[in-house]
C-alpha cells in the first residue's frame, strides 16, 4: 500500500534536513510546499503538524512554519539527553545483540566507509544517524527508540545550523570502536566510548558560527516520484 501524501511529504524534509539541503530557519510555506509536491494545502498542514510534534518545525502566529532553529542551551539539552538515553541504549545492546545484530552494525560501518571514501558529507551525516537508530533498534526499548528517532533529528538541524561545512564530525573509528566493545560483550568499555563520541560531536560545534544560506524549496526538497 502506498504511504500517505503528508507521510512522504514529512520524510523529504526529513530527509533535506538530515542531509542539509534545508537549513534551520527556512520558511516552509505551505502553498510553496503544495506545488513542489503537487498537492492541496491540507496534506501540507497535516504534515507541518507532525513535524511540529517532532520539534523540527517550529510554527509562529501569523508567520507560519520555519524549520526549527535551536539556540546553544538548546543543543546543549539535546546532547546532555542523548548520553541520558544511548548510556541504557548501549547497554541493553551490549547484553541483547545477537549475531546477526553484529552483522547489520558491520555492514552498517561499511556503509560509512564507502560514504567517507567518497567525500560524502550529508551520506555520511545520515549514516552516523543511523548508527545511533540502529543501536536502539537492537537496544529492543521500543519507547527509547522513539525519543532518540527525535533527539538525532534535533541533532541533525543542530549540526546543520552550528557545524562548520567540511567537518563529519565523527572520527572515523568512533562507531567501530562501539562496535568491537558490543562484540566483546565490554559493557564498560561501550559505554565509554560511547560517551566520547557524543561528547565529540557536540564538542564539534561552533555556536559562533553563522547559519548557511537558504535556498529554494524546490531545490532543497527531493520529491518522491
Amino acid at each position: 500500500m502506498d504511504k500517505p501524501l503528508e507521510s512522504l511529504i514529512v520524510d523529504s524534509i526529513l530527509d533535506a534536513i538530515a542531509d542539509q539541503r534545508l537549513p534551520a530557519g527556512t520558511k516552509l510555506g505551505e502553498q510553496a510546499l503544495s506545488e513542489v509536491f503537487g498537492c492541496n494545502r491540507a496534506h501540507v498542514r497535516r504534515a507541518l503538524s507532525m513535524l511540529t510534534g517532532w520539534q523540527v518545525v517550529d510554527h509562529l502566529p501569523n508567520r507560519g512554519a520555519y524549520v526549527a532553529t535551536p539556540t546553544p542551551r538548546d543543543a546543549r539539552d539535546v546532547f546532555q539527553a542523548r548520553r541520558a538515553i544511548e548510556t541504557t541504549i548501549c547497554r541493553n545492546a551490549v547484553r541483547e545483540a545477537t549475531d546477526a545484530d553484529l552483522d547489520d552494525l558491520r555492514a552498517h560501518l561499511a556503509s560509512e566507509d564507502a560514504a567517507r571514501g567518497h567525500d560524502n558529507r550529508p551520506a555520511l551525516i545520515r549514516l552516523s544517524r543511523g548508527f545511533h537508530i540502529l543501536l536502539a533498534r537492537i537496544g529492543r526499548n521500543p519507547v527509547l527508540a522513539r525519543y532518540l528517532d527525535e533527539l538525532t533529528m534535533r541533532s541533525s538541524l543542530i549540526i546543520g545550523l552550528y557545524a562548520s561545512g567540511h567537518a563529519t564530525l565523527c572520527a572515523e573509528d568512533e562507531h567501530a570502536g562501539i562496535v568491537a566493545a558490543i562484540a566483546a560483550r565490554d559493557e564498560g568499555a561501550a559505554l565509554a566510548l560511547l560517551d566520547a563520541h557524543l561528547r565529540h560531536i557536540e564538542a564539534g560545534i561552533r555556536f559562533d558560527d553563522a547559519p548557511p544560506a537558504v535556498g529554494a524549496l524546490s531545490a532543497a526538497l527531493r520529491v518522491p516520484r
